[in-house]
């Protein structure tokens, strides 16, 4: 079986770039998919106050101002809800309609979701492949400095006995 070539300076700076440049990639797909998991959780506590603002039988509420206050708040037209579409884009809607909007963006924003999880997936592993390759290539390197090495004393120990 004959020895594979060990990998020479050019390939293991070549694999060091991609595996340092997929490693930001990952990083932005990670980032994506916090907002994206951000933005499911606030159109899913969007429904949910909601829905329970039409159970409520006086329209009291509690409105979140920050900072862990919140009011009682009344509202006065629990029917008509403001929606941003995107692009700075308000359009009115019913409750039960912009809660069937939300649910179908929520609905878009997972399958988004699973095609950057798989992305992310795929890319990393790319990088445990080329972070295997690396380390392959680390070893036939440390293998053959060794070996020469040695190959190196066993000459002199040879061209010693020469001389005896």
């Amino acid at each position: 079986m004959a020895a594979s070539q060990p990998m020479d300076q050019r390939e293991f700076e070549t694999l060091q770039y991609y595996l340092k440049e997929y490693g930001q990639q990952a990083e932005v797909f990670a980032g994506q998919l916090e907002l994206m998991e951000n933005g499911r959780m606030e159109a899913l506590a969007a429904i949910e106050a909601l829905e329970a603002l039409v159970a409520a039988d006086d329209g009291t509420v509690l409105l979140q101002i920050g900072g862990g206050a919140s009011l009682r708040a009344k509202i006065l037209e629990p029917e008509k809800v403001l929606l941003n579409i995107g692009s700075d884009v308000i359009v009115e809607k019913t409750n039960p309609d912009a809660v069937g909007y939300l649910k179908d963006r929520i609905t878009e924003m997972e399958a988004s979701q699973k095609k950057v999880a798989e992305a992310l997936e795929k890319l990393q592993s790319q990088m445990n492949e080329i972070a295997k390759r690396l380390e392959h290539g680390y070893s036939q390197a440390s293998a053959a400095e060794s070996h020469a090495g040695h190959a190196h004393n066993h000459s002199h120990d040879h061209e010693e006995n020469d001389e005896e």
